[in-house]
């Protein structure tokens, strides 16, 4: 197998048809063996139907469903799992990403490239708010992170049958597979283009999915946050001991204080906060050692459908 396109789906049951039919013109146009593997994370729509329908008229489209809905991450690695192309095509469902720079990004790998990634110049169907919200994060993300992670970028990219491998063998349940890849290294290369709006239905990313990744991603490839907590501490510490030396300087100066009960709270307000801030820093990275050290399977599949592969098997009773 050349080339595998991996898709994982959510509530895409409107788009899928669409979606496949321009897969599979651009990847016959590749001119190379394919497939295509969507991977249904628990959609309660009619979305796995959908991929059963679109398997039985093609047999190189292969369906996989997760056992519930483990989150977009999760269901692309658990597609990397199952592809069994030489190269990868990670892309969304919804069509932002246009399937049509796959011949370029062929290329680019045919050059030497381990990971051709897809670099957004502009987003279409996108508020101010939230590409303003992107452009910050993305430069956060740079400076936070322990390794050089692309801005603009998502999973939309070309990735290596050996990059596949490495992958599979992190072993983190909070994955952030756009740092890991850039975390690998080996050649990179970029592909721009503008995205375009969804094709059908609506974004399952809401604001509270959107912090959590961007939480996912700042705490897998750092510890800077519990640098600039324990830098908090000891830049507050600091203030603290100036405060209790101009009190006692002015106690010997036979200065009296002034009462003002609404500045006091204000300040005991502080560093109050700051100490519930300092604590959820070292409860997230805690967290995360507790859910890492159960060992428990990153996903769990409860069905599989099409492929030719597993049909001559059944054929042969194996």
């Amino acid at each position: 197998m050349n080339l595998s396109v991996l898709v994982p789906c959510f509530r895409d049951e409107a788009g899928l048809e669409e979606l496949c039919r321009r897969l599979t013109e651009v990847c016959r146009g590749v001119g190379c063996s394919y497939e295509i593997v969507l991977v249904d994370d628990g959609s309660p729509d009619g979305t796995w139907g959908k991929i059963v329908s679109l398997s039985e008229e093609d047999k190189r489209v292969r369906g996989i469903r997760l056992s519930r809905n483990h989150g977009h991450q999760l269901a692309v690695t658990a597609g990397l799992h199952f592809v069994r192309g030489e190269r990868v095509l990670i892309i969304d469902s919804d069509l932002q990403d246009p399937p049509e720079l796959l011949p370029e990004m062929m290329r680019a790998m045919d050059e030497g490239a381990d990971n051709v990634y897809g670099q957004r110049l502009s987003r279409k169907g996108v508020s101010v708010w939230k590409k303003v919200c992107y452009k910050v994060y993305y430069r956060v993300l740079t400076a936070l992170a322990g390794c050089e992670i692309p801005p603009d970028t998502g999973d939309f990219r070309l990735i290596s049958r050996r990059l596949v491998r490495l992958l599979n063998e992190m072993p983190e349940h909070h994955r952030f597979l756009r740092g890991m890849v850039s975390w690998l290294g080996f050649k990179q290369v970029a592909v721009c283009y503008h995205r375009d709006a969804r094709f059908a239905g609506e974004s399952g990313y809401t604001l509270k999915k959107l912090f959590r990744i961007a939480v996912d991603g700042i705490t897998s490839f750092s510890i800077k946050p519990l640098r600039f907590a324990s830098m908090l501490g000891v830049v507050f510490g600091v203030l603290c001991l100036v405060g209790i030396a101009y009190s006692v300087f002015g106690h010997l100066r036979g200065q009296t204080a002034v009462a003002g009960w609404t500045s006091l709270m204000s300040v005991v307000l502080l560093v109050g906060s700051l100490q519930f801030f300092v604590l959820g820093v070292f409860g997230e990275y805690l967290g995360r050692l507790f859910i890492e050290q159960k060992g428990r399977p990153l996903f769990l599949v409860a069905e599989e459908v099409g492929g030719e592969e597993k049909e001559e098997k059944e054929r042969h009773g194996i």
